[in-house]
């Protein structure tokens, strides 16, 4: 018999964990045993004890359980011989798929898709991190009603809110949800207008904002606190962060940015997610600089990197539309030193920075970096007189100064940096004052 361990006195959950390989092999070239292990990962992050897990390879897919009969039958074994609560399919089941398994096995069964929204479920923590989860879970279980009623055949005739004349009772709950689905759209379109106006207010200063996207568990959130001096919340674990944060991180040469860091990517990422969570992403869409953040030291890393790309191209997030990318090579401290050199030559020819979020390693290289990316604004310079007082508070409220120097005549001989909006507005404000916006002169001598 399995003793199963216990947690604040709640039992916790047995589970099976299986990893299908279908016919033909994984279509992104991971190993079988690396799928298998990062489901164990999920389900671990539920807090499910995995008792068992196995790569199970399909010679064909079946209709009905996905699984031929015998291993079916072989399976239920394992769950009867353990005594497990749980069998987590890392593959999408159908609808009917899970619930024949589930009569087969007498288990719960769940699958990769719902496994990572119950992820999700658990982890959002602001307003907006649970309506888009449950928007998502909402979605995806639309499709499974038909396992959540044992009474579908029953009809009832009805009148005003509860349906009309023999409405089955399946119509009604997928009108109730449907209803349901509306509301929440509505309420998160209020939340992405929200958003939309804080960002056109950050627009209006001269900060320059740099996301963070990376495969889940790639360090984002390590690196996050390494920069910006912060605690959030970094963990070896899964989808440690949801719900996006911003911190300002000071850039080499005093210049402040909005650094922000979002939800993880991961393999097979559900549709309902990437479309509940789009109002989240449009940080991304927005960011002047979007750091790639992976773990090199993982054997996995190239194809993980594909399934980021591939989020980032559906979010139209690419170099062509303008955005500085840049990949973050994190974990470099997990690389074995007799492989640092390649690694490190591989690097400088891809243009990616090396570091490692734990040691600080390359840290401050990034930051030199990352500067060097978003400071191409204009400089100016200015000679100011001892009653321009307005005109030079201004410039340190909306710009960066670069050089400065006090006349004995009250007189100021100033260089400094301003957006391009910026620019236009002190223009216009101050017409007289502007010099030059060469970078290379000097301060006027006049």
């Amino acid at each position: 018999m399995t003793n199963k361990s216990v947690d604040r006195g709640v039992p916790v959950q047995q589970a099976l964990v299986l990893h299908p390989v279908r016919p033909g092999g994984d279509a992104s070239g991971r190993h079988p045993q690396t799928r298998l292990e990062e489901a164990m990962g999920l389900a671990e992050a539920l807090d499910i004890e995995v008792a068992e897990a196995m790569i199970v390879p399909l010679r064909k897919t079946m209709p009905a359980t996905l699984f031929g009969k015998g291993k079916v039958e072989e399976l239920r074994l394992v769950c009867e011989a353990q005594e497990l609560d749980v069998a987590v399919v890392d593959d999408q089941l159908t609808p009917v798929q899970q619930r024949n398994l589930e009569k087969a096995w007498g288990v719960k069964v769940i699958d990769r898709t719902g496994l990572i929204l119950e992820i999700f479920a658990r982890r959002a923590r602001t307003k907006e991190g649970r309506l888009q989860v449950e928007l998502a879970r909402l979605n995806y279980e639309k499709s499974r009603l038909v396992r959540t009623w044992t009474h579908l055949e029953r009809q009832r005739g009805g009148f005003g809110v509860m349906g009309g004349p023999g409405e089955t009772q399946i119509e009604t709950d997928r009108r109730l949800l449907a209803e349901k689905i509306g509301k929440l759209k509505k309420e998160l379109k209020e939340v992405r207008r929200t958003r939309t106006l804080h960002r056109s207010a950050r627009k209006k200063t001269p900060t320059p904002t740099i996301a963070l996207v990376g495969y889940t568990n790639a360090g984002k959130s390590t690196l996050f606190n390494r920069l910006t001096d912060s605690a959030v919340v970094a963990q070896d674990m899964l989808f440690a962060t949801l719900d996006p944060t911003l911190r300002e991180v000071k850039l080499p040469g005093g210049r402040p940015a909005i650094l922000s860091d979002t939800v993880g990517f991961i393999s097979d990422l559900p549709h309902e997610l990437v479309e509940a969570f789009r109002a989240t992403l449009e940080e991304v869409q927005e960011a002047d600089v979007v750091l790639h953040v992976r773990d090199i030291a993982s054997p996995d890393s190239n194809a993980q990197a594909r399934d980021v790309e591939a989020v980032l191209a559906d979010l139209e997030v690419t170099e062509a539309g303008g955005r500085n990318l840049l990949e973050v090579w994190n974990k470099a401290d997990l690389v074995p030193e007799a492989d640092r050199d390649d690694l490190d030559g591989s690097a400088r020819r891809n243009g990616a920075a090396v570091l490692s979020a734990v040691t600080g390693e390359g840290c401050d290289s990034l930051l030199r970096r990352l500067a060097a990316l978003i400071d191409d604004e204009p400089e100016i310079a200015l000679t100011l007189g001892s009653a321009d007082g307005q005109a030079l508070a201004w410039l340190y409220r909306h710009g960066r100064i670069t050089g400065r120097h006090d006349g004995q005549d009250g007189g100021v001989e100033l260089r400094a940096k301003l957006s391009s909006e910026a620019l236009g507005r002190f223009e216009r404000q101050f017409p007289t004052l502007l010099s030059s916006v060469d970078g290379s002169e000097e301060p006027s001598e006049d």
